[in-house]
């Protein structure tokens, strides 16, 4: 059961000193506290250094000065604003040295676990300014206990999980610290990140994370790690209707933060709300975008994640005007860029092209305008494929195979010969799951080129076992075309409507309302000669492209199907 926190004193080495208890609001909302704050001149520092980063409690020994320094710190940890965090948490430990909780603070700041992100060297750093003789209370004690474990020795598996045993047990001593669930819970988020191949295990510690934060939220829906980590939690198309809720808050709990106004578009993209998913990413970009302005920082940390976001939701519905745009934005920043934005930002990769073969990807994919995989895509130096190699050639191999497909004739049986002999389906040792349907895939295509039908279908079956062997999707998919998706596409083009309805039912479940598999789900209705059916699916993927560019011949077949059909 979680309580509100009641602590007035903690025992340091046998005596009882008092500790500050800081209550911490949003701009505008009422300061919780223990009593009446608001001439308070503590509570007023406390809330000028939080800025809008949300509502939490965290009583440390130490200064009063340095006090809401350590609490901007430890919201911002919350927002995954790790910069701004460390610069807090440095700030309090330079007020009073002897704030042992601000090099907690930083040490954790350089661990970035749904990322799979850490800086040991200077986490361990930040550790060893601890001064020896410095008082902690045993609270403290644990928390300094279970970061040295973090950064400690063994390999990051080995360290996560001790270091969420220990967090376990923290938490389960200290029930009213709602600092310490929510680390815990994120521990948690880390392990699951390490179990990509074994998607039971990810979903039982996320849903177990998911499970604490909600307990969080029930007793301060303003803490920015309720909110945060429950959209972790449950990022995927199965759970994330649990998370709504935290999603349409959380970007008001934190407005500060550019990762806030960006985390509610994992919610609004499982469940397919394109408009919402839109308006998130976008305001992660443009606030990423003021941040890194005003402060001059490098452009490489411009919040390039939601612009690919963005992209991608533009691209759902049907925005490729707008979609190509953000492409230019992303070139704009490219050529500008200094050598400086080009290589590993602060220890890790924030260079300002990370995401661009995604964006590039994507938009090939997405529009099928399989001509333009030909292209460089070339901005000074970087060309389409410097990132991501292997994801270039495929867009590139798979774009000239769909390509020739759609220039064949009606008549796919006249195929035999028209391509080189399919590649037989191998993988090799270490090459990923992602890599291996890839080729899979290519080899479906090559199959289908020539003629070959029973091998097509044999492939893509292969190839959506493998793709159901990954975790649920968490945001765009890494596939770039999932598989269900093609496969439907494929029956389609060989004449077998009902099973490719089953496939599109089966990609929307993966990927609700993506676009093309709505428009798939109309087209095989509409070659089973099922009118009501076609008005239905036609009708809902005319919803998705509400905003949809006018000259698409998709939009005007759907609206031509269903003038044609309106007295039917």
């Amino acid at each position: 059961m979680f309580m509100k926190p009641s602590w007035i004193s903690y025992n340091w080495s046998g005596s009882c000193l008092p500790a500050l208890l800081v209550s911490l609001a949003i701009t505008g909302s009422p300061s919780l506290s223990l009593g009446e704050t608001d001439q308070s001149s503590t509570s007023s520092k406390a809330s000028s250094a939080l800025g809008k980063l949300g509502t939490i409690e965290f009583p440390a020994s130490g200064s009063t000065e340095a006090q809401p320094h350590f609490l901007r710190g430890v919201a911002a940890l919350h927002s995954f604003w790790y910069e701004e965090a460390i610069e807090a948490f440095r700030r309090s430990t330079a007020i009073d040295p002897n704030f042992v909780m601000g090099y907690w603070g930083e040490a954790m700041a350089h661990n970035h676990p749904v990322w799979t992100e850490e800086n040991i060297e200077a986490a361990q750093a930040a550790i060893q300014n601890i001064p020896d003789k410095a008082s902690v209370t045993g609270r403290e004690s644990l928390y300094l206990q279970a970061v040295q474990t973090l950064f400690g020795e063994g390999n990051k598996l080995a360290r996560d999980r001790a270091y969420a045993a220990q967090m376990e047990s923290l938490a389960g001593e200290y029930p009213e610290d709602l600092e310490a669930t929510c680390f815990y819970a994120l521990s948690l988020l880390g392990l699951a990140s390490h179990f990509n191949k074994e998607p039971d295990l990810q979903e039982k510690y996320r849903v177990q994370a998911g499970a604490l934060t909600l307990g969080v939220y029930g007793v301060n829906s303003k803490h920015p790690c309720a909110a945060h980590y429950t959209i972790h939690a449950f990022d995927d198309p199965i759970h994330a209707i649990l998370a709504l809720p935290q999603a349409r808050r959380y970007a008001q709990i934190a407005p500060e933060a550019h990762h806030a106004q960006h985390m509610p578009a994992h919610i609004f993209l499982q469940l397919g709300m394109w408009a919402e998913a839109a308006a998130s990413s976008k305001a992660g970009w443009e606030s990423s975008r003021s941040w890194v302005k005003d402060k001059d920082l490098p452009l490489s940390l411009q919040d390039y994640h939601s612009l690919y976001w963005l992209q991608y939701a533009y691209l759902q519905q049907g925005r490729y005007n707008a979609a190509a745009a953000l492409i230019l934005d992303k070139q704009q920043d490219m050529g500008q860029s200094s050598s400086n934005d080009q290589s590993p930002t602060r220890g890790y990769n924030r260079q300002v092209n990370r995401h661009y073969d995604q964006m590039v990807a994507a938009f090939i994919v997405e529009t099928e305008r399989w001509g333009q995989a030909r292209q460089a895509w070339q901005v000074q130096d970087i060309r389409f494929g410097d990132e991501s190699p292997a994801k270039a050639a495929y867009v590139r191999e798979f774009a000239e195979s769909m390509g020739q497909i759609r220039n064949q004739a009606t008549d796919h049986h006249r195929y035999p010969g028209s391509a080189s002999p399919a590649p037989e389906s191998s993988t090799t040792s270490g090459e990923s799951i992602t890599s291996q349907i890839w080729n899979v895939q290519l080899a479906a295509l090559k199959h289908l080129i020539n003629g070959e039908l029973s091998q097509v279908t044999e492939r893509l079956d292969q190839a959506t076992v493998l793709e159901e062997s990954l975790p649920p999707p968490s945001g765009p998919p890494d596939l770039i075309k999932p598989t269900h998706e093609l496969y439907g596409e494929v029956l389609l083009f060989i004449d077998r409507p009902k099973e490719a309805q089953q496939q599109f039912e089966r990609a929307l479940l993966r990927h609700p309302n993506r676009a093309r598999s709505l428009l798939g789900l109309a087209r095989a209705a509409a070659q089973f000669g099922h009118i009501q059916a076609t008005r239905q699916a036609y009708s809902n993927f005319l919803n998705t492209w509400n905003q949809a560019d006018p000259d698409l011949p998709e939009l005007q077949e759907a609206k031509q199907f269903l003038q044609n059909t309106a007295s039917q």
